[in-house]
């Protein structure tokens, strides 16, 4: 293992998912976010589907800040119940994973 992870988040406004992005990055929370813009999301929510255009960021960060991460989305999420889902990069280049480090706070 690498000791970081993609960090994904979605949002219904692309500009909110992109400024708390570069707070998360501000804070080196997370080394960098690349946002698409237009995604379609369905999903059920109180009973019935929807179907809503939302933008998606995937953050580069260490694993250990995952939880930080997680708590500043449950405090400034305009959502109930974002979506953060943290996937482990199991090999990745030395330099991009050193670059990672670099770029964030030791936890």
């Amino acid at each position: 293992m690498t000791g970081i992870c993609e960090v994904i988040i979605t949002a219904a406004d692309p500009e909110w998912l992109a400024a708390f992005t570069r707070r998360l990055i501000e804070d080196r929370l997370a080394a960098c976010g690349q946002q698409i813009t237009a995604i379609r999301s369905l999903y059920r929510w109180d009973g019935s589907i929807q179907d809503d255009p939302e933008a998606r960021v995937a953050l580069h960060t260490r694993l250990d800040l995952v939880p930080q991460i997680v708590e500043r989305a449950d405090a400034e999420h305009p959502y109930d119940v974002p979506c953060v889902i943290a996937l482990p990069v199991s090999a990745a280049n030395p330099a991009y994973i050193a670059w990672v480090n670099s770029e964030t706070q030791t936890p």
